[in-house]
């Protein structure tokens, strides 16, 4: 099944969440044929049920001792710009999408796409996605 897994790491990222689960962000997936979108919500406030997102088979999690199987059976990677997050996927060879999560320690996440051939797409509110 082609599946979307979703990184905020250990923080939160309620923005990215939003998006994603969103009507519109599920019916693009859909149109490019994955089936089944996983996140990994962390410290979050929102945490999307399968009913709530019921036109794409969805799993909700905060946190694994490891995500390397999430990322493993995963087709795409959508991640905020945690070092961690961003080597461990590409590190697995997968299609990574960096989001920015700006609202963190003076905008730090952008040193790490900066620095390497990443190109972030920057996210401040759920309407900027």
């Amino acid at each position: 099944m082609k599946t979307v897994f979703v990184t905020v790491g250990t923080t939160s990222f309620d923005e990215l969440i939003e998006a994603i689960t969103s009507s519109a962000a599920v019916e693009i997936l859909k149109a490019r044929g994955y089936e089944r979108l996983v996140l990994q919500v962390g410290r979050g406030t929102v945490f999307p049920s399968p009913e709530s997102c019921a036109q794409i088979n969805l799993e909700t999690f905060r946190y694994k001792d490891s995500i390397a199987e999430d990322i493993r059976n995963a087709h795409l990677i959508i991640s905020h710009a945690g070092a961690g997050s961003c080597l461990e996927a590409l590190g697995a060879g997968k299609p990574l999408l960096v989001v920015v999560n700006d609202k963190l320690m003076n905008n730090h996440q952008l040193e790490l796409p900066n620095s390497c051939t990443l190109i972030p797409i920057y996210c401040t509110a759920h309407a900027a996605l």
